[in-house]
């Protein structure tokens, strides 16, 4: 159920002034159960499920539970920092947001395993901008998902 993924390294304080400013800006506090939260996150090189979340979380602070790392999730995606994945059947996924971390990717997801594997390739990036211009079409956001079999289900 993993993800591979080589991530450049991250700006976390620009991401906790980032989420600062937005909970400022509705009215909310920064709580250190949110903290917390915040920084197991930001620490996650690849996609996490509310319950991965919240072990990992738990680790550090047993009396987080359920319903706030749900909530927490769901305000990190209300402000851009982070995107809700649905590869498939299985679970919400969460990661950094393509524009948290100027890393723009797509996915391979093993239908078999559950693998995700996110790749970049300029290629695909200006096939689908020139198809976009040729339909007259200005692209604000996409993604990229493909499903089948990686090479240890393959076998």
């Amino acid at each position: 159920m993993g993800a591979k993924s080589a991530k450049p390294s991250r700006d976390n304080e620009a991401l906790h002034q980032r989420l600062d400013k937005y909970m400022a800006k509705k009215g909310l506090r920064s709580t250190a159960q949110r903290r917390l939260i915040a920084e197991v996150f930001f620490s996650v090189p690849n996609h996490i499920s509310i319950d991965d979340l919240l072990l990992r979380v738990r680790a550090k602070d047993q009396k987080v539970g359920y319903a706030t790392v749900y909530r927490t999730l769901k305000l990190f995606t209300e402000c851009g920092i982070a995107a809700e994945r649905n590869f498939g059947g299985g679970p919400s996924r969460y990661e950094l947001s393509d524009e948290s971390n100027d890393d723009h990717h797509d996915h391979l997801i093993c239908t078999e395993c559950d693998t995700i594997v996110e790749f970049h390739d300029a290629r695909i990036e200006k096939l689908q901008e020139q198809i976009a211009a040729e339909h007259g079409f200005s692209i604000s956001s996409h993604k990229h998902e493909v499903y089948g079999l990686c090479r240890q289900c393959q076998r």
